[in-house]
């Protein structure tokens, strides 16, 4: 059984930093993408920013030049970076990673972490 467990969240003033993390575990045959998404009260979950199995990154326009994503394939973790943090980017943040099962030939399947709490305060 494949899980995803999430670590980072917390209370931090505008302009602070915050670093998210979310290792997965489990029967894993491989890991392509992973990403982030953010869910705002009263909103629909976003994408914040995505990596690809080889790397390539792509961000929300909104947290483009403040957000970095990467990735530790031995770890089987991804990273979500925060830098100058605004009131804005408070939301439940969710990780993704698209995982093949061992076993289950080359499926691949969503898996999402338990989400983490980030409050920027003005």
């Amino acid at each position: 059984q494949v899980q995803l467990v999430e670590s980072g969240g917390g209370l931090v003033q505008a302009g602070g930093s915050l670093r998210l993390s979310c290792a997965a575990s489990g029967n894993i045959f491989s890991i392509n993408a992973m990403g982030w998404y953010r869910q705002a009260p009263g909103k629909q979950r976003e994408l914040v920013a995505i990596i690809t199995s080889g790397s390539s990154t792509n961000y929300a326009d909104s947290v483009k030049g403040r957000f970095t994503i990467s990735r530790d394939n031995a770890k089987k973790t991804v990273y979500l970076q925060m830098n100058s943090l605004k009131p804005e980017d408070t939301a439940v943040y969710y990780c993704n990673q698209k995982i093949t099962p061992q076993g289950m030939g080359f499926m691949i399947r969503d898996y999402w972490g338990q989400g983490t709490q980030v409050t920027v305060s003005s």
